[in-house]
């Protein structure tokens, strides 16, 4: 409920406040969209299961839960590394923001945040759900698609070298664009006057710290991921 609550105030507040329409505003509305999507997506499952004598998932809702919980992360970074490049265009060129970061560019970029996170975790999941389970659920309280490999009957290397090689696409264009925009920005803050460099740095600390946050967390969530495998 806190989750719903405070994303729905934060979508609320920006769409009534004509004040708060500018393109970041708009990145962190959709940064709050899809904390609900993936809020939803988490807990309300996880209560059942543990309400549940079993504690397991069935293998059809764990499918479903799978791809909700792997789009989400992929939106997530999507839409930070999107504000990175904001923050730079604000930052590296102030007197031609609003003529580069147009409204067009704002809705394609809110566009690819999306799409491009769903539409490729489609082409990867439908390998995954080519295999045969063993199992008729799994003893978690929540989905993931490295334990449901783990599940499978047959050889599943062909399963892990695609995992690696979409892990790659889903993470260096967003990398890259990351290091690209705070590389020129710290580029800037080196010749640029005190006021500046405070200026700028109080505009990207919130981010970088929401960006530190989710690559620690997923950090580990990948280290226990493979540890629990070995075990």
């Amino acid at each position: 409920m806190l989750v719903l609550f405070a994303n729905t105030i934060v979508i609320f507040v920006i769409i009534i406040n004509k004040v708060l329409h500018n393109p970041m505003n708009y990145f962190l509305c959709n940064l709050a969209v899809n904390g609900i999507y993936g809020g939803t997506a988490l807990l309300p499952p996880l209560l059942v299961t543990l309400m549940s004598p079993s504690h397991e998932v069935s293998l059809a809702c764990c499918k479903v839960q799978i791809y909700f919980l792997h789009t989400y992360p992929i939106v997530e970074f999507t839409i930070l590394s999107v504000m990175c490049y904001d923050r730079y265009v604000a930052i590296c060129y102030p007197l031609q923001y609003h003529s580069i970061m147009t409204n067009t560019k704002v809705y394609k970029l809110i566009a690819f945040s999306w799409g491009y996170p769903l539409m490729t975790f489609v082409v990867f999941f439908i390998m995954t759900l080519r295999l045969t389970i063993c199992k008729n659920g799994m003893g978690r309280l929540y989905c993931a698609n490295f334990y449901l490999v783990k599940m499978s009957c047959g050889n599943t290397y062909i399963e892990s070298i695609l995992g690696l090689f979409f892990l790659v696409i889903w993470t260096f264009p967003q990398l890259a664009m990351t290091f690209y925009s705070y590389g020129h920005i710290l580029k800037i803050c080196f010749t640029a006057t005190k006021e500046s460099k405070i200026k700028a740095l109080k505009t990207c600390t919130p981010h970088l710290f929401a960006i530190l946050n989710y690559c620690v967390g997923c950090f580990f969530e990948i280290i226990q991921s493979r540890f629990d495998a070995m075990c």
